[in-house]
């Protein structure tokens, strides 16, 4: 997260305030769970009848079907959320990509248009949006929006006032003035991270790209020039662009969590249209918040310790508990091909030391780690044996699992795994591989950082 991060007098006080909470044992999750023998699949019509889910997933996963099957049944198990076929998913790199496709989606609406973010800034990228999305409310789409109240700290009033004149419904998340407060309970740690777009009910985005003229410019990703200049370099990231059934998941998702902050019903619209074939892609729509089930804590840590060949992660912040470390530590010592790309620059210094705090146990367990170069790394991806891929708003540290409300797409087969194993191997080429004996020689100082740092990691 950009802002809370640096907001430290706040994180303080809801530390006087509360006590720590904390992540469930998840260790050995896989020998605790039982499994269905078939994972359960929706589709346009519901849930599938158990051969038709197995005839389906044998057909979309023909290599090595028993274990992915197993797998996706194990992650079910976990998770109590099914998986839903007939999706089209398409990757998005860095902000340009994103916001034509995600402005072009809402010019497009006829309907209804849910937007849910942690950053809604008053520049000129979200000005273009809030015109657009005024445009849009003024020709008859209801539009909806939740926005988090520390992630728009710093936004004037007026900005959200202009949209709300103009008949869009704006509510701010759990308001930092507890007199502002729509809930029941002033739990001012609790935040919104997601970066959610569902349009007409029929297309659905999220990731990591929050509205904000951040990404107004390309990172080093795809690019034919190599750039020097920081300043030249826009932020590296990655959203997802779902159509199909799923997209119902989505817009389920959304009216849930506007209704904790909202007393009033959401204004009618055909925010669930009939669901239509759209691909190939079977994906799980996670979505964790405060107080939960720890829905994307468990999906994680299960993939990660049922990986038997690759664990390739991409983490903005990468503060991880001590579960998480250990894990990658006991994939690495069995073999797996453990490789994290982080940030070599950061906006959070904090997080950036904390993090980094954890490097010396991993690299000496075989754990490889790459700092990306130049340009701010924001995204939050993972592609693990070639088969489970994720792309979502959540971080590899304790905030985003305890006290962020987040949503990860979780993509299952190699086809899509496949592109996102490419994107990760081009994030390796911009980067720096830190080596052990490289980072014991590192300077006094950055020790001394990285220690106090990692005293307030469960807070970062």
């Amino acid at each position: 997260m950009i802002r809370i991060r640096n907001w430290l007098p706040l994180t303080l006080l809801c530390w006087v305030l509360s006590s720590c909470a904390a992540l469930p044992d998840v260790r050995g999750i896989d020998d605790t769970l039982q499994p269905r023998a078939v994972p359960t699949v929706s589709g346009p019509q519901g849930k599938l009848s158990e051969d038709r889910a197995r005839a389906l997933l044998g057909k979309r996963w023909p290599k090595a079907t028993l274990d992915q099957q197993a797998q996706a049944a194990l992650e079910e198990a976990a998770t109590g959320v099914p998986l839903i076929a007939g999706n089209k998913c398409s990757l998005l790199f860095d902000g340009p990509q994103t916001m034509a496709e995600m402005l072009k989606a809402i010019g497009t609406a006829t309907n209804n248009i849910n937007l849910e973010t942690y950053i809604f800034d008053q520049d000129e990228l979200g000005q273009k949006f809030a015109d657009l999305l005024i445009e849009k409310q003024r020709a008859g789409v209801v539009v909806n929006i939740l926005y988090d109240s520390v992630g728009t700290i710093g936004v004037p009033d007026t900005f959200f006032e202009r949209m709300r004149q103009a008949g869009i419904h704006l509510v701010a998340f759990n308001p930092v003035n507890p007199a502002k407060l729509n809930g029941d309970s002033w739990k001012v740690n609790n935040r919104d991270h997601r970066k959610v777009l569902i349009v007409d009910g029929k297309t659905a985005f999220t990731g990591g790209i929050n509205i904000s003229d951040t990404y107004a410019k390309s990172s080093l990703f795809r690019s034919k020039s190599k750039p020097t200049d920081k300043s030249q370099v826009g932020w590296r990231d990655t959203h997802i662009k779902v159509e199909g059934p799923a997209v119902a998941a989505f817009q389920y998702l959304f009216i849930r969590n506007w209704a904790t902050q909202d007393k009033e019903d959401l204004r009618e619209a055909s925010y669930f249209p009939t669901p239509v074939i759209a691909g190939d892609k079977i994906v799980r729509v996670l979505a964790s918040e405060p107080g939960g089930h720890f829905e994307i804590f468990k999906a994680f840590s299960l993939a990660m310790q049922s990986a038997s060949k690759s664990i390739h992660i991409t983490s903005a912040y990468f503060v991880p508990d001590r579960q998480t470390v250990d894990t990658l530590k006991a994939a690495a010592r069995r073999g797996v091909d453990v490789r994290i790309v982080l940030p070599g620059v950061s906006d959070s210094g904090l997080v950036f030391h904390a993090g980094r705090g954890f490097y010396d146990e991993l690299l000496d367990s075989g754990v490889k780690i790459y700092q990306l170069k130049l340009a701010v790394l924001h995204a939050k991806t993972a592609v693990i044996d070639d088969n489970w891929s994720t792309v979502g708003s959540t971080n590899i540290d304790t905030r985003s699992f305890l006290h962020n409300s987040e949503l990860n797409v979780v993509v299952m087969g190699s086809a899509f795994a496949a592109e996102m194993e490419r994107a990760f191997q081009e994030d390796v080429r911009d980067s720096t591989l830190i080596t052990l004996e490289q980072w014991r020689q590192r300077p006094l100082s950055d020790r001394v950082k990285e220690f106090a740092a990692r005293l307030m990691d469960y807070w970062l």
